[in-house]
């Protein structure tokens, strides 16, 4: 028993003696084999390094098995390189599945995902099933072509704008612009409920070549009732797209001195509407003050609270000429300015 332990020791870590070295070297097969066995481990990682890799040993232990097979005549060199080819050949398939399920069908969708879903941390998986509610189509639209008419396009559906610029105007006049990767719609989208049937009130027409992409009402609708995340996702991109057009029709609240007015300061309604305070400081009449603005700009019409306080005058301004004389007085000059509307409403729309 000890003297076959120590023959099997022996035989395991003891270095076998070559008698002499065979002048005898491998065919092409067995050498090609090897090439490519070499150039396959040169992949990187990913499915796509994988599929470099996976491609290559295919035919590495391709070329093996027919070595095995024509020059050495060894049934078990044949049988272990055929598994080998097989086990590649599987591999190979399913990372192509796995691509084509995670893949997206054109590069302006992949560019969509890329630009605005990814950076939200939005699945691909999920992605797609929003670009299947849109049937993956990108739609064009020509410059000086409209897409909505004030009081006649009805809203049925959303769209989300991938390149251009949209004019947005209400009876001939300009509001805003609406810009690459913004929705053309969002507004009149949340201001109907999934029942409703409601139509434009500003017209929405292409200043330059567009692409963009339309989600149906009821179709996007359906899918945000089964996906809660989608609906979140939706509620959150546009509440943005909102609050930016919003600031963008601040942006029109300016005098010629440069001071750029905030829409949500009381002060603003205050200087703006005719004063019917007395000299004596009596109470100003609520019928002629128009409501203290809040923070929020869709609640301001709702707001019942009268402004009860004169707006006191700026230290710097020069004597005898108040804020609210300042602020009148360049208003009534600057066109596109709150006071070019007959209300606050008309000019928010």
């Amino acid at each position: 028993m000890t003297w076959e332990n120590a023959t099997l020791l022996e035989n395991l870590f003891a270095a076998p003696v070559c008698d002499g070295w065979s002048n005898i070297t491998e065919g092409a097969l067995y050498h090609l084999g090897n090439t490519i066995l070499f150039l396959g481990y040169m992949g990187g990682s990913g499915p796509y390094g994988c599929l470099f890799i996976f491609g290559f040993l295919a035919p590495s232990f391709l070329c093996l098995t027919l070595w095995g097979w024509l020059t050495m005549c060894c049934p078990d060199v044949v049988t272990w390189n055929f598994l080998l080819v097989l086990a590649c050949l599987v591999q190979i398939c399913h990372l192509l599945y796995r691509l084509h399920q995670e893949g997206l069908p054109s590069d302006e969708i992949a560019a969509l995902y890329q630009t605005i879903y990814l950076p939200l941390g939005v699945p691909v998986q999920v992605f797609k099933q929003i670009a299947d509610a849109f049937e993956n189509k990108v739609l064009e639209m020509k410059a000086g072509e409209i897409y909505a008419a004030e009081g006649k396009t009805p809203i049925e559906k959303l769209s989300f704008l991938l390149s251009g610029r949209i004019n947005v105007s209400l009876e001939g006049q300009f509001l805003h612009y609406i810009h690459r990767h913004q929705f053309l719609d969002s507004p009149e989208w949340e201001s109907l409920r999934p029942n409703e049937d409601g139509k434009f009130q500003v017209t929405l027409t292409a200043e330059e070549d567009c692409r963009y992409v339309s989600w149906r009402r009821r179709r996007l609708f359906s899918l945000m009732s089964r996906e809660r995340y989608v609906s979140r996702l939706f509620a959150v991109m546009l509440g943005y797209d909102i609050a930016e057009k919003l600031y963008n029709l601040n942006n029109k609240l300016y005098i010629k001195s440069g001071v750029l007015l905030d829409i949500r300061l009381p002060s603003l309604y205050h200087v703006l509407a005719p004063s019917s305070q007395s000299s004596e400081g009596g109470p100003p009449d609520q019928a002629d003050h128009p409501p203290c603005l809040d923070s929020d700009p869709i609640r301001q019409h709702e707001a019942k609270t009268p402004v009860g306080l004169p707006w006191p005058s700026d230290p710097e301004l020069p004597s005898g000429e108040d804020s609210t004389s300042l602020v009148l007085e360049d208003f009534a000059d600057v066109a596109g300015s709150l006071t070019d509307y007959s209300s606050e409403r008309d000019y928010l729309r």
